[in-house]
């Protein structure tokens, strides 16, 4: 594939990475809880986008305020200082709550508050009367505009603690989905010992299952927290292109310019780089091009490209009649979206940058994945069978 070529193509990745995050609708979350209860750790280690420091505020009520990034489909709803302090202020509270809800709820989906998160620090050791009878009136309200609350105990460096506290705050038998408790980051203790984060890919399953079908293709992209959810959206993503690929019976491939790719595999990227919410460049689009489609290498062109890439298919010889069958065409997909999702995986785990993938060592690593994914033995549809599937 030539460097227009990949160019080209690369560009056309970018658009349709544009629309598909253009058309995702906007995630909106509600977050409440008394000051240093966490809220800004939890939403920084949820999410990817740091919007507690990053994000801009704005008010929505006295003491309300909307956080949200530019292009990025979630916003954050924060209630600062809730002190209970004093009857006046929880119902000025209240009212403000409510207006936002109301407000929201006669916007449409885009505009509605799709869940609230109410946080107690699991170090308090104590759940408040004045908290219980806050929460009690605020349910009401929630549930009135059908909001599904669900209550963090954070900061749980102590699981034991964070059991008690459970079991304490299920005993006033609330109207909330579940009480989870979370640790948002590792915290050192001293350098010998150091207590892992747990709890937010549970929170995020638990938010998924709560929120408008609609919106769980955002929740798996803005969300950094449950690797397994973008995984499982990327594989779907995959093997739906790698059945549409399949389905078109015969994909013709020039050999002049060795056009492999097809409409159906640049969504698939697309969708995949939206799936994981991770900022891709044209650069690393066209390096990720250059070390798989031309991974015989980036200069070669037509025939050698192709059956090149021919030889590293199991069972599959050379190119009858010009043109590449269905089955093939399928696993070529298939294939590169594999790779991609490794890729990505290994991104989001943090064991390569988004800027390593376009140096000649990161290109090598792509090149290797896109190898091992095509030489694996498939089945008409693409997908992966074991030698007794066979």
């Amino acid at each position: 594939m030539d460097a227009l070529m990949t160019d080209n193509v690369a560009e056309r990745i970018m658009a349709a990475i544009r629309d598909v995050q253009k058309n995702m609708t906007k995630l909106n979350i509600m977050v409440m809880g008394k000051t240093g209860a966490g809220k800004s750790t939890l939403i920084n280690n949820v999410f990817s986008r740091n919007l507690a420091q990053t994000g801009i505020g704005k008010p929505v009520t006295q003491s309300i305020r909307k956080y949200e990034i530019e292009d990025f489909p979630l916003a954050i709803y924060d209630t600062p200082g809730l002190e209970l302090g004093g009857e006046n202020a929880i119902d000025e509270l209240l009212k403000e709550s409510k207006e936002v809800l109301a407000k929201g709820a006669m916007r449409g989906i885009s505009e509605s508050i799709h869940c609230i998160w109410y946080c107690v620090s699991t170090p308090s050791h104590r759940f408040e009367e004045a908290e219980v009878e806050f929460i009690k009136k605020f349910l009401d309200e929630a549930n009135e505009f059908c909001v599904p609350v669900i209550i963090v105990l954070t900061q749980s460096y102590s699981k034991k603690d964070a059991k008690a506290l459970m079991s304490e705050i299920e005993k006033e038998n609330l109207n909330v989905v579940q009480v989870v408790p979370v640790l948002a980051q590792d915290v050192d203790i001293d350098e010998d010992y150091i207590i892992k984060g747990y709890g937010l890919d549970t929170l995020i399953d638990i938010v998924n299952n709560v929120i408008p079908e609609a919106l769980r293709n955002t929740l798996a992209a803005v969300q950094k927290a449950n690797l397994k959810m973008k995984l499982r959206k990327a594989n779907a993503i995959v093997a739906t292109a790698a059945a549409a690929a399949a389905a078109t019976g015969a994909i013709p491939i020039p050999f002049t310019d060795a056009a492999v790719l097809v409409p159906e595999q640049i969504g698939m990227i697309a969708s995949i780089t939206a799936v994981f919410g991770i900022p891709i460049e044209k650069a690393t689009l066209t390096a990720l091009l250059s070390a798989t489609i031309g991974t015989v290498g980036t200069t070669v062109m037509g025939k050698t490209v192709v059956s090149g890439l021919l030889k590293m298919i199991p069972g599959v010889g050379t190119v009858a009649g010009g043109v590449i069958s269905a089955s093939v065409a399928a696993a070529l997909t298939a294939a590169l979206g594999e790779a991609y999702i490794a890729i990505m995986m290994m991104v989001s785990k943090g064991e390569m940058s988004v800027s390593e993938l376009d140096t000649d060592e990161g290109k090598a690593k792509i090149a290797s994945i896109f190898k091992s994914k095509l030489g694996l033995k498939r089945n008409a549809k693409g997908k992966p069978v074991d030698e007794e599937e066979e």
